[in-house]
């Protein structure tokens, strides 16, 4: 044992001495079960209370403040034409790079054959990012992805514009309920070490004061919101 390390364990001896009232320690690890077994649930935020179609209202009302664009669509079918108007629109590329993600390749991209898709990770020349949000936080207007092969972390930060697909199931009040989904989206592999919280397209105001759209991301954003 080093120096560093027996210092380290008398002081910690010290700490466990001086906390130490004689209780048995199969006693206090029942304590903290208990106590994290019946722990009270966070405050959740009254404007995160509503029902599907408020949430939905103010979800859409934090992106459009943060710059960002809203797409509805009724059905997952009708992703590929939304993806290719908001691309025609904006006379933007019609070449989309996106991971492996098993409902966006699952959609009728045939209808669009103007589309090129492209797979894997974010390169330097890519201009159009798609991905699949794990959930979403109708609070603060903010989509949950989740780092893996399927939305690879890249899409996010490397081309200039995100068009993120979201179910409107997982759309959640309050980040507590959000993360719930985003954790059962994510099924039996768990929630991957990496979260990405995206409220709007990149922007900073460390120059001047003046805000600046692409500063470290996508400078735009596009949500299809689906169902």
């Amino acid at each position: 044992m080093t120096g560093s390390e027996d210092r380290r364990r008398q002081m910690l001896d010290r700490i466990r001495s001086a906390l130490d009232d004689g209780t048995p320690q199969h006693v206090r690890e029942a304590r903290v079960r208990e106590r994290l077994g019946g722990a009270s649930p966070h405050l959740v935020p009254e404007r995160a209370r509503g029902g599907a179609a408020e949430m939905r209202a103010i979800f859409t009302e934090h992106l459009a403040a943060q710059s960002a664009t809203v797409v509805s669509v009724a059905s997952a079918a009708e992703v590929p034409a939304a993806v290719a108007g908001y691309l025609r629109g904006n006379n933007l590329p019609m070449r989309l790079r996106l991971g492996g993600d098993a409902r966006l390749s699952a959609l009728p991209w045939s209808r669009e054959p103007a589309l090129t898709l492209e797979r894997g990770a974010a390169r330097a020349d890519d201009e159009v990012a798609l991905s699949h949000a794990a959930s979403a936080v109708a609070e603060t207007g903010t989509l949950i992805l989740a780092s893996g092969p399927d939305n690879p972390v890249t899409l996010n930060f490397l081309p200039d514009t995100h068009i993120v697909v979201v179910d409107a199931q997982s759309l959640k009040g309050h980040y507590e309920a959000a993360l719930e989904a985003a954790r059962q989206h994510m099924g039996a592999t768990g929630l991957p070490r990496t979260l990405n919280f995206i409220s709007g397209p990149s922007r900073s105001a460390d120059i001047g004061g003046k805000p600046v759209l692409g500063a470290h991301g996508p400078r735009r954003l596009c949500v299809i919101i689906v169902g």
